[in-house]
């Protein structure tokens, strides 16, 4: 059956759901780090705790995707029964998060939030596939390109509203998340669910074309064929979706750079994060003898334990500030450390260092919430160079649109090294604006052309590995290279992550596009 062209606002409709899964992803994406540095991860720890988002998405997207194909009600339809479970997940995970209390917690919650967002996200992808002629494919995902740009805009400012129109704090105690940082998730939670609710009661779908022979099909598929089916069919890949995997895995290992690092790397070498030597050494002595005294004090089992992982994580945090600017005076100190020596309780520092030390606490949360800011005009530029990316790739072609897109976010990232006053780092966050727009659609619109129409939840799903994939790679091997190879600078690491861009613009183009009228 040929599919009629779809008006505008039906395409509007069909996609809104994405403004509510972006605030998920971009709250995800923007305060994960900060989440975890606050609740004591060391810089070689953060990409581990953040490997629970490319791993659930590896499980998560092919199964969903299998099933969403194989799926169909006569009043939910294929896709739109996984939107509903996913924005219900989500949206309860979004208001548990924030509220986490140690490491472990938050990291589970982590698995939680981004297996939730990935079983409602990836159905929207087939959506486009399933809903849009092949000429109207590259306006359907420039459309859920600007919705995921409006949503994250939202989503990644609303840390910094909360603090400076509503003056919700943006710092806490040691080991607590700030009441700015919570309130932006409760919110996102809101909006993520009704957003995709929005898109469920306004859209429909088409049924199978022979729905006795779909059902059939069904009934007679083992679970072991499903399970070869799923996991089998990376090896049976379109040529198209072979070329975009290497493109795919340079650009999202530049994104996960990004994501995991850009925090600490734009507080640790643009704020003043720094307090003197003398003070430095004073503290790391005291985490030692404290560490050293713990197995004399008479407390609890749970309580040693506590205090142990605490404090094996600053004396961690001295040894990190070593290899950092080793030369330098005064010296940048983490969070962690602020947070733990700048208790009133704590009787190793005096005033006058406790003060240093709260002025390093706001110092790092002010630069927290810039960067958010900067990621909200970063994702407000994809929003509106959504609608010019199908005007480039009518002039040229979409693999010469990806290409440019990408070499800009690659210099975007790497100009963030050199920049000094943090208010121009939005000039270089807009300018990965531009590459996320195109990193959001232009790779779907080359690649649903190349795919078989019955099995389009499938491949979008199995696509979705290599964006998880680089993604855990990164996770693996950052830490070393930001600890060993890097001497702790994290912006090296941002670095790194813009060079990868490049190289996966210049990748753009081998790869086949066949454009379908």
């Amino acid at each position: 059956m040929e599919k009629r062209k779809l008006s505008f606002w039906e395409i509007w409709n069909m996609s809104f759901g994405f403004l509510g899964i972006q605030f998920g992803f971009e709250l995800q994406n923007s305060n994960i780090s900060r989440i975890f540095e606050t609740l004591g991860a060391n810089k070689d720890e953060i990409p581990i705790l953040w490997i629970a988002a490319p791993l659930t998405g590896l499980l998560v997207q092919p199964i969903i995707g299998y099933l969403s194909d194989r799926t169909w009600h006569p009043y939910w339809g294929r896709r739109r029964p996984f939107f509903f479970i996913g924005a219900l997940l989500a949206s309860i995970a979004l208001f548990i998060m924030p509220n986490s209390s140690t490491l472990w917690i938050a990291g589970g919650m982590l698995w939680i939030l981004d297996a939730s967002i990935n079983i409602s996200m990836e159905p929207f992808r087939a959506f486009v596939g399933d809903k849009l002629p092949p000429k109207q494919r590259t306006s359907g995902f420039a459309m859920q390109s600007f919705f995921i740009g409006v949503g994250s805009v939202i989503a990644a400012i609303l840390p910094w509203i909360f603090t400076n129109w509503f003056h919700f704090s943006n710092t806490a105690g040691a080991g607590e998340i700030p009441e700015s940082v919570k309130w932006s998730f409760y919110l996102g939670g809101i909006a993520y669910f009704f957003s995709v609710m929005y898109t469920i009661f306004t859209t429909k779908e088409f049924p199978p074309e022979d729905i006795e022979q779909f059902k059939k099909e069904k009934k007679e598929t083992t679970f072991k064929d499903a399970l070869a089916e799923t996991f089998g069919g990376i090896f049976k890949m379109p040529k198209t979706m072979k070329q975009l995997a290497l493109v795919q895995f340079f650009t999202w290992f530049a994104l996960f750079s990004m994501w995991i690092y850009a925090t600490n790397a734009v507080t640790s070498t643009k704020y003043n994060m720094k307090v003197d030597s003398a003070l430095v050494t004073k503290m790391q002595n005291a985490a030692q003898n404290r560490l050293d005294r713990l197995a004399n004090d008479n407390l609890s089992v749970a309580e040693k334990n506590k205090q142990e992982k605490s404090l094996k994580s600053l004396v961690k945090d001295f040894d990190e500030i070593k290899q950092f600017r080793a030369s330098e005076n005064p010296k940048v100190i983490s969070v962690n450390i602020a947070n733990y020596f700048a208790d009133s309780l704590n009787t190793d520092t005096n005033e006058a260092e406790k003060t240093a030390l709260k002025r390093v606490k706001k110092e790092y949360n002010d630069g927290a919430d810039w960067l958010n800011v900067c990621s909200a005009v970063r994702n407000g530029t994809a929003a509106v160079f959504a609608f010019i990316i199908p005007l480039i790739a009518y002039r040229t072609n979409r693999k010469i649109t990806h290409m440019i897109c990408l070499i800009i976010g690659g210099i975007g990232l790497i100009s963030i090294y050199f920049i000094t006053n943090p208010i121009f780092i939005i000039i270089s966050m807009a300018m990965v604006g531009i590459a996320w727009a195109s990193i959001l659609s232009m790779p779907y619109a080359m690649l649903s052309n190349a795919l078989p129409a019955n099995k389009m939840g499938y491949y979008m799903g199995l696509f979705n590995f290599f964006i998880v994939i680089p993604q855990i790679v990164a996770a693996g091997i950052l830490g070393y290279f930001t600890i060993h190879l890097f001497n702790a600078n994290t912006i090296n690491t941002i670095i790194l992550g813009g060079c990868a861009m490049i190289l996966a613009g210049l990748l753009t183009l081998f790869v086949k596009d066949e454009e379908k009228e």
